[in-house]
């Protein structure tokens, strides 16, 4: 398998994924596509992906939270556009963080209703790290495609 670098950052990417039940996909928001989005739902994966600051949805109940911690809400919504429902039928989540060291307000949304609202905000700066290694890859290596996905196939 040969992946480049122009196959990393589109959506159809989403389309080569086979979802592992349990396991976490963690997007920018880049990658929304609500289709996409609910087929990870329905293979019993989780996803949490930074929301654009347009979307349409109404909010179904907000879940008590700590403004002390970061978190300005944690609701259960629902899409409100007719292309965004279809594509995605079912209640999300919605995360809404304040990262003091940036400064910045972040929103996620994901399908998880389980873990704590604060651990979607974890999971999503762990990403962080991931793109600060390529970053770093690109600045310092040369390297114009990835041949494999193993350890062994980086390593080479």
């Amino acid at each position: 398998m040969r992946i480049t670098a122009a196959d990393v950052h589109e959506v159809n990417i989403l389309d080569e994924l086979i979802p592992e039940p349990g396991s976490y996909y963690v997007m920018d928001r880049g990658y929304i596509d609500f289709e996409r989005l609910h087929r990870i739902h329905r293979e019993n994966a989780y996803f949490v992906i930074r929301a654009k600051s347009n979307l349409r949805f109404h909010r179904i109940y907000s879940h008590p939270i700590k403004q002390e911690s970061g978190l300005i809400c944690d609701q259960t919504i629902v899409l409100d556009s007719d292309h965004s429902s279809q594509g995605y039928p079912d209640k999300l989540r919605r995360v809404k963080y304040y990262e003091r060291e940036t400064g910045q307000r972040l929103t996620f949304l994901t399908n998880n209703f389980e873990i704590p609202a604060l651990t979607i905000a974890a999971i999503y700066k762990c990403r962080w790290q991931i793109e600060l290694f390529f970053k770093w890859i690109k600045q310092h290596l040369r390297i114009k495609a990835f041949y494999g996905t193993s350890s062994n196939a980086i390593h080479t």
